[in-house]
Formats: structure tokens, C-alpha cells, sequence
């Protein structure tokens, strides 16, 4: 039977060691924080259960338009009492749901007969695992390969010490008794986006710094446009071309001091200023495991790290730092390990969404690629106001793209900006993985009234001018 140690309880590591088990290995598991990891207890999940409260503040808040009366609405009033948050219930639901789903992994690792050790694992040459367990003592794991998936931490930077009060990082918030008054975001990245939408659905009042030019420098132009647009209308301070040069506590509140000499002032500040790998500590010297710029450890598309039998998977790679990603680096590694069939990572075939209201969801080329001339593509964006369930929801921001291929037609990326834009990604992202044409798209049946047939009318409006 073939022995695999898995570092990181994490999606790469769980999934991997599914997989394993699945294919009949031994699987031993060492992971120090709990089934699921960060994503699961600190990350993904609080951070999205937190947004969907968000969603619903700002749904209920904006629903006049539609008939619908909060509060109480007095007769002769202009308006209606404004939705209210206790952020200690919205809190200690996060923490709960979080806890459940990490007890659910848990739960069915064990039903697959995977062996959990609690502890912090790192490698002892290329062929053992030493685990530092919990309780005190201390265990040696063989293994015929390994894979380690230790995922990463926020970055910290030295003149803004976190201290889990009034500055806090992304993974401290859910300690908060009372919704942030005035909370300063640092940081307008993917992470700093999405908190910044959120504590402003909740109530707070936020001002968003960001060191580019705009919101979601890494993400298509249009989209982050009208993110950047939405956030201003309703009332968001974003200072563009601005740095945070340190945070310090001043009194009941903190002080931003900018790179050019400015302050910000406010009630909380969560810094957002990116990730740093969890590879210190983890003895890659030992087996001769080669790290890259960051600290990230290298791999190929088959989640292979420069040691023989050593494989690598998740955020600690740095490969796209995103819960579907290291899931699938974690099970290509086991398929690829054990003998399975096994297709090498495509990151054009990544989904991914940024959880603002509305979503952004992109999957395969960009814009930037195709005016570029990395691919010659024709492209096609239609604005949601024009849908009619859009209209009939209240929907008046947001678009859907598509690209494809000249000549072919084949679809090969797209981008939705809408309210759960993140599920309606998901027939464009079939498209791409499946090499589908936009006649093909745009012949499946939608149904009507529906968000979805936006996308096959941009499928009918491309059909031709490939």
C-alpha cells in the first residue's frame, strides 16, 4: 500500500488525501488549525457567510424601487427606516457555520479512513514528515510521497502591527462585538475590495485606500470601473494613488498616515495588503525543495515540486491563491502520484469571482489579452439594464462579455458583473474548459425571464462574426 503524508488540512490537502484514499492508499494528514485550514475557519468561508448578510442588507436597503417598505414607513415620509446589523449575531453565525463545515470535513476524512494528526508538520528529508503534535509529544510519519499544502498568512506590515481591536487583519474581524463605525480598508486588491463592500452594506462607513489608480487592479478594466462606480454612489470615500505608510492606535480610533504626508482618521483599520507563503519552518531544505520569488514553493502543472515525490498544492505555491485551485492542484498531485488519468493544470480554465456587490466572475482570456493581441478574439458586452429580469429585480449595473476565437467561435473566456455573478459564470466557464463554439452557446435553451439569456444573446451576437 503507498504511503502519503499530507501537510495542510486545507482544500489541497483535504481533497488530495480524498483522492488517496479513494485510490486505495494510506493517508496520514498533519494539520495544525482544523479540517478545512484558513480557507475554512478564517478565510473563505467567514468572509463569504459575512458578504451573503451583506448581500441581504443591501438588497432590502435598495428595494424601494420594487415596492417594498421597511421600517415602518410612516405616511408623508420620504423614506423608510434604514436596515439595521448586529454585527455580534452576524459574527457568531460566521464562527459557527465556519466551525460546522470544518467539522463536516472532518467527519468525512475519518468515513474515508484518512488518519488525522493535529499538530505542525515539516519535512524530515524527502521521505518523512515530522509532526509536532498538539498535545506535547511528537511523531514521525513515512511516506512514499508527500505533498505539502501549508497555504499562507496575511502580510503584515511593520509600522501597522495588527493588535485584533481597532487594527486588524482579514482574519480578526470576526472577533468584533461592534460594527466598525468608520473603518479605513488598506488595500484594494481582492481581499480589501470585497471587506470594504461588505462593512459598507453592514453600516459602516468606509474609506477604501488603494496604492493604483483604481479598485481591483488585477481584474478586468470594465468590471472594476463600475465596482468603483457603485462603491462612490453609495457613499464609499476611494483614495486612488494613495499608500499607506503606517497605522497607529489613537485612542478609541486609529490614524492612516499616507506616503505623501496625509492622514485618514477612523474608528478601525483592516489592513488587506496581500499573503505571505507558510513555508518557514516546514524543512524544505531537508529534502531540497526549491521556493521561487515570495518564498512560494515551485511546481509544474502536475503539482510536482523540484524534489522527487514531494508535490506541493494551494497557496503556498502562490500558483493562483484560490480555494478551487489548491483543491485541484492537490487532487492532479495524488492522481499523478497514485497512476490515474490526470490532466495538467490550465489556469484559463479557472472560475473565479470577486465577492462585491455586484460580483465580478472572469474565466479564461481578458479583454487586456485580447486588445493586447495575445489572442485574436471578437468580443461582444452587453449591459444588464437591458435584460428584463434584470428590470424586473432592480438590476441597473453590471454587463456580460464573451470572447471567442476568429474563424472558429470557439468561446475562449468572458466576464459577468452582477449580483451572483458567480453562479452565472458557470455556463461560460463549461464553454471554455469544453472548447464549445458560440453557436453551440448560444443554441441551448435559456429560460425567460432569466439573467442567463444575456449570455446567450452575446453567443448570438458573436455567431457570425467569428
Amino acid at each position: 500500500m503507498t504511503r502519503i503524508a499530507i501537510v495542510g488540512g486545507g482544500p489541497g490537502g483535504y481533497e488530495a488525501a480524498l483522492v488517496a484514499a479513494r485510490l486505495g492508499a494510506e493517508v496520514t494528514v498533519v494539520d495544525r488549525d482544523g479540517a478545512g485550514g484558513s480557507a475554512v475557519l478564517t478565510d473563505c468561508v467567514p468572509s463569504k457567510t459575512l458578504i451573503a448578510t451583506a448581500e441581504v442588507a443591501t438588497l432590502a436597503s435598495e428595494s424601494g424601487e420594487l415596492g417594498v417598505v421597511l421600517g415602518g414607513l410612516s405616511p408623508g415620509a420620504d423614506q423608510a427606516t434604514p436596515v439595521g446589523v448586529d454585527i455580534a449575531t452576524v459574527n457568531a453565525r460566521v464562527k459557527r457555520l465556519a466551525s460546522a463545515q470544518s467539522a463536516d470535513i472532518a467527519a468525512r476524512l475519518e468515513r474515508d479512513g484518512v488518519r488525522m494528526l493535529r499538530g505542525s508538520g515539516r519535512l524530515d528529508g524527502p521521505h518523512r514528515v515530522v509532526a509536532e503534535l498538539a498535545d506535547g509529544g511528537m511523531e514521525t510519519v513515512q511516506a512514499d510521497a508527500i505533498l505539502l499544502a501549508t497555504g499562507a498568512h496575511p502580510r503584515i506590515m511593520p509600522e501597522a502591527e495588527p493588535d485584533g481591536e481597532r487594527i486588524l487583519t482579514w482574519t480578526q474581524v470576526y472577533d468584533l462585538s461592534a460594527l466598525p463605525e468608520r473603518l479605513i480598508v488598506v488595500g484594494s486588491g481582492v481581499t480589501g475590495a470585497e471587506f470594504a463592500s461588505g462593512y459598507q452594506a453592514l453600516g459602516s462607513a468606509v474609506t477604501l485606500v488603494s496604492s493604483r489608480d483604481r479598485v481591483l487592479p488585477g481584474e478586468d478594466a470594465d468590471a472594476a470601473g463600475v465596482l468603483q462606480d457603485v462603491f462612490k454612489r453609495r457613499g464609499m470615500q476611494v483614495l486612488s494613488k494613495s499608500r499607506a505608510a503606517s497605522v497607529r492606535r489613537k485612542g478609541d480610533g486609529v490614524i492612516v498616515t499616507l506616503t505623501d504626508g496625509r492622514t485618514v482618521e477612523g474608528t478601525h483599520c483592516l489592513m488587506a495588503v496581500g499573503s505571505l507563503p507558510n513555508t518557514e519552518g516546514l524543512g524544505l531544505d531537508s529534502a531540497e525543495v526549491r521556493v521561487g520569488e515570495g518564498g512560494f514553493i515551485d511546481v509544474d502543472r502536475v503539482s510536482r515540486t523540484s524534489a522527487q515525490g514531494i508535490y506541493a498544492a494551494g497557496d503556498c505555491t502562490g500558483v493562483l491563491m484560490l480555494a478551487s485551485v489548491a483543491a485541484m492542484q492537490g487532487r492532479i498531485a495524488m492522481w499523478h502520484m497514485l497512476g490515474a488519468a490526470v490532466t495538467p493544470l490550465d489556469l484559463r480554465t479557472v472560475a473565479a469571482t470577486v465577492f462585491t456587490d455586484p460580483e465580478i466572475a472572469t474565466v479564461g482570456y481578458s479583454q487586456q489579452a485580447v486588445e493586447s493581441g495575445q489572442v485574436d478574439a471578437e468580443a461582444v458586452k452587453l449591459p444588464l439594464a437591458t435584460n428584463p429580469r434584470a428590470k424586473m429585480q432592480g438590476i441597473t449595473e453590471g454587463f456580460v462579455e464573451l470572447f471567442c476565437r476568429r474563424g472558429t467561435g470557439i468561446v475562449v473566456g468572458g466576464v459577468v458583473v452582477a449580483p451572483r455573478a458567480s453562479e452565472l459564470i458557470y455556463p461560460v466557464a463549461l464553454a471554455v474548459d469544453a472548447s464549445l463554439t458560440v453557436n453551440q452557446l448560444a443554441h441551448a435553451f435559456t429560460v425567460y425571464p432569466s439573467l442567463t439569456g444575456s449570455i446567450a444573446e452575446a453567443a448570438r451576437l458573436l455567431h457570425g462574426r467569428d
